[in-house]
């Protein structure tokens, strides 16, 4: 019998702020894959709240002690970092339908881009399914408590970079 190689998935973002939401997709993936790579995005085209190390450190900071995630800055196309990594799969976490028509056609881009990775598409537990990060972001800006949205780490962040 041959030997079964690793399946490595990739789930990119901006992660602006990692929340409860994407920590529950990268749960559910390690449960299929056997490494998760988590890509947070240079973002070039968004103005984001923190810098890309920041978020970078905010994503280990939220996923720490999973010793099949890995984090890691990225830029550029998605397609080219799973092929440098090796990737089998994109994860995608879709919330509702308009999650879902926007990453389907991204998803059938990728695929012209590099057949061989695969879009999985997760769900994430009904708890979170409301959590966004741009909703997040100006709850934290009004002062509201986003304690039940991200992890501690993260809250601590937001409350630091919006004090009241």
């Amino acid at each position: 019998m041959a030997a079964t190689s690793a399946r490595i998935a990739v789930y990119s973002g901006t992660f602006d702020p990692f929340t409860l939401g994407h920590a529950d997709v990268v749960r559910r993936s390690v449960g299929l894959f056997n490494r998760v790579l988590i890509a947070v995005a240079a973002a070039h085209h968004k103005k984001t709240l923190f810098s890309l190390e920041q978020r970078v450190e905010q994503v280990r900071a939220a996923t720490g002690g999973q010793a099949s995630v890995q984090v890691l800055p990225f830029d550029g196309l998605i397609m080219d970092f799973c092929a440098q990594h090796g990737a089998c799969a994109v994860v995608r976490g879709v919330r509702n339908l308009s999650d879902f028509d926007y990453e389907a056609q991204m998803a059938a881009m990728n695929r012209k881009l590099r057949p061989s990775v695969e879009t999985v598409f997760v769900l994430p537990e009904a708890s979170v399914q409301c959590i966004s990060s741009t909703l997040v972001r100006e709850i934290s800006k009004l002062g509201g408590d986003v304690s039940q949205m991200v992890s501690p780490a993260v809250a601590a962040a937001l409350r630091a970079a919006h004090p009241r």
